[in-house]
């Protein structure tokens, strides 16, 4: 516990310093841009809905300094840590691309969701061989997972359209109210959780106890035996087909349809039928999910109470989530951990599980958020693949990282501490930039409504 807060408190005092010397270097603009010359920086205009007035993507060159040092150490911290609480890091990458590399508010989104997505893929090729902790059965649940990704990747849609869409304003206050909202339930459901190994140790320890105090009867050393490895003996066997194939083919068909979309103008006719054709395919996949767990047909194993039907309105709401985590993954740039972790803790799933239940969903949902991002234009290339290395192999070492400790101490209370952590650290630097931005604004007596996606121009 002691490692875990230093490590929290090294990030902030990371976040405070970078803060600091990028608002004295560039200053908190309305559109995140740097005191660069114009020919340093590429910029793409888009028109705003009213006023005529043009917001500025930029991006600044890509060279070796200070802010690529500080960015790809806060980055590593972001992508290691949002590797074990299943979040995804948004909420650190975000504010480090804005305020350390001085890249746009819209474009570090979208640049964060190709870090998500980069930290998502190492950390699901880890989870593909473990095993459930206590259960004989993979450490991700894909029964759980197909039933919340499809709308999971609905929502990222319809995020990335919000992200146009809205102002600044709105987006700050939505931010901090659901934020502090779920890192205050995830931080009530650790204390719980730790509580409760906290029993269990102690009735070990008096077993332990007990045993030890009963007459000793001399026998021959035990054999070396091997402690119970936590992976699987065949990855392939460890993967359940079915629903990694159904999960798949609603990627594929997602990935599909906005490549067709390219190809249409914005606001189009086809364009709006393309974009509708995602309802029939989420909603179908996730009604067939749902069906068979009403009728008991297939079941979520990882629930604590697993005999029990799941009940049609329980169905709904879980699908209701699995939407608005997408939804705000695809207008914030986070990633959908930040609703779905503390949804599948509230539904007593196993923290380890639920972490990689999370990132296994975000997978999918992230990467199509990127394409979406890619077709509009919205992030440098080299800039995007250098940092999801970055994202890719810090995650990496958090999950062996995390696993030793989970070993060590017996605990699996500190995954949700630190999903907790990572949540309220994103409510307090997202929301801390959004309402510099918005105060600057204010000040400045600029438009601060809603855009027209219509009028969109990448």
């Amino acid at each position: 516990m002691g490692m875990r807060w230093h490590a929290v408190t090294a990030l902030c005092i990371a976040y405070i310093v970078a803060a600091a010397v990028a608002a004295d270097d560039k200053g908190l603009s309305s559109g995140g841009t740097v005191a660069a010359a114009p020919s340093e920086a590429n910029t793409i205009g888009k028109m705003a809905s009213s006023g005529g007035a043009t917001y500025h993507h930029v991006w600044p060159p890509m060279k070796f300094g200070w802010r690529i040092v500080l960015g790809s150490f806060v980055g590593f911290l972001g992508a290691a840590f949002g590797s074990v609480g299943g979040v995804g890091g948004g909420g650190i990458f975000v504010p480090m691309l804005t305020l350390i590399m001085g890249f746009d508010p819209k474009s570090s989104t979208a640049m964060s969701k190709c870090m998500i997505t980069g930290a998502a893929l190492s950390t699901v090729y880890c989870n593909l061989k473990l095993k459930h902790p206590a259960l004989d059965m993979p450490v991700i649940d894909y029964d759980l997972a197909l039933l919340i990704q499809p709308m999971l990747m609905l929502g990222v849609s319809i995020g990335v359209i919000c992200n146009v869409i809205f102002p600044d304003w709105l987006v700050t206050v939505l931010l901090i109210i659901l934020f502090l909202f779920t890192s205050s339930k995830s931080f009530l459901k650790g204390v719980e959780t730790w509580k409760k190994e906290t029993l269990i140790k102690r009735e070990a320890a008096a077993k332990q106890a007990q045993l030890s105090s009963e007459e000793v009867v001399y026998t021959l050393p035990p054999a070396e035996t091997k402690t119970p490895s936590d992976e699987a003996e065949s990855i392939w066997k460890n993967i359940y087909w079915k629903e990694f194939a159904l999960l798949a083919f609603v990627w594929v068909a997602f990935l599909g349809l906005q490549v067709a979309k390219n190809y249409m103008a914005i606001c189009s006719p086809w364009y709006w039928v393309l974009s509708s054709l995602q309802i029939p395919v989420s909603v179908g996949v996730t009604m067939y999910q749902a069906v068979g767990l009403a009728q008991g047909k297939r079941v979520i194993s990882s629930r604590v109470n697993k005999q029990a039907n799941l009940k049609a309105h329980q169905l709904l709401v879980y699908c209701f989530f699995g939407i608005t985590a997408g939804v705000l993954a695809g207008l914030l740039g986070v990633g959908g951990g930040t609703v779905m972790g503390p949804l599948f803790l509230e539904l007593g799933i196993h923290p380890q599980v639920s972490s990689a239940t999370a990132t296994f969903a975000m997978m999918f949902s992230s990467s199509i958020a990127v394409v979406e991002y890619y077709l509009l234009n919205r992030f440098p290339v080299p800039y995007a693949l250098f940092f999801t290395g970055v994202a890719f192999f810090a995650a990496i070492i958090g999950q062996r990282v995390a696993r030793k400790v989970i070993n060590l101490l017996g605990r699996a209370s500190f995954i949700i501490f630190i999903l907790s952590s990572l949540i309220f650290v994103s409510a307090i630097s997202l929301g801390g930039v959004g309402i510099a931005k918005t105060s600057h604004k204010m000040a400045q007596h600029e438009y601060m409504g809603f855009d027209s996606f219509c009028k969109y121009d990448a």
